[in-house]
């Protein structure tokens, strides 16, 4: 597929977003992820900092959340947070979420889960109704494609302390200079109150891994190599770059 290619996180004003295309980088800031589905669909990737692909019971959790923990090493295995199954989405609050999962699954959620499942349920329900973007748009951790754009090393410090935001922007900087123009444009534009610098920080990463991903196909792994699929047909997968 050609097209641009984009990368989504979500953040406190609602979802993030950076494209590539032609050379050039864009983005900005919506308020839900449907809003954003023209931008989705006109791409030739899109990667989502956001779980594709839910359980719906049973004890196990998704092999790409296993898969990338053991990837990623301590201490940035603790960014990959164990999504709810479906039924906990519709909880009313996080005690009933965590009462729904417990009984579909044995487990309880966290706090980190509950505080998304919001989002996840933005992207389930976007892809659930529409087949051809299930085309367009992936899942994919932020750490996990800095894993593999730094050569299979995991980032030494936390994205949200200066130090981690250093290391990562050396990165992205070594990798494709103009994206840190972008980024720093983006952050002026919005207030630190809806997108927070992490947050921008991570969809660009998402739109690098899939430019270059675009440019190489061939360099472009996931976790598992081979995914398991949902009950509605979701591949419940990580995409990342091989450097």
């Amino acid at each position: 597929m050609s097209g641009p290619a984009v990368g989504i996180d979500g953040c406190r004003g609602g979802w993030v977003w950076c494209r590539h295309a032609g050379g050039r980088w864009d983005g900005g800031l919506a308020a839900d992820l449907a809003a954003l589905r023209p931008v989705i669909a006109a791409s030739a990737m899109t990667l989502v900092d956001m779980p594709i692909g839910l359980l719906t019971a049973g004890a196990d959790e998704r092999g790409c959340d296993r898969a990338a923990r053991a990837l990623l090493g301590r201490p940035r295995a603790s960014s990959i947070f164990r999504p709810p199954c479906r039924a906990a989405l519709d909880a009313r609050d996080y005690a009933h979420a965590c009462e729904v999962n417990r009984r579909h699954t044995g487990r309880a959620l966290s706090k980190q889960t509950w505080n998304i499942a919001g989002k996840i349920k933005e992207v389930d329900a976007l892809l659930a109704g529409d087949a051809p973007l299930r085309k367009r748009l992936r899942e994919a951790h932020p750490e996990v494609c800095l894993w593999g754009l730094a050569g299979g090393r995991a980032m030494q410090y936390n994205k949200r302390k200066p130090a981690g935001q250093a290391e990562r922007r050396r990165l992205l900087s070594a990798l494709d200079p103009d994206c840190l123009r972008h980024l720093d444009a983006v952050a002026q534009a919005h207030p630190r109150r809806a997108v927070a610098q992490d947050d921008i920080l991570d969809a660009a990463i998402l739109a690098l891994t899939a430019a270059l991903g675009l440019e190489d196909a061939g360099a472009l792994g996931r976790l598992p190599a081979v995914p398991e699929h949902d009950v509605i047909g979701l591949p419940m997968e990580m995409v990342y770059l091989r450097r």
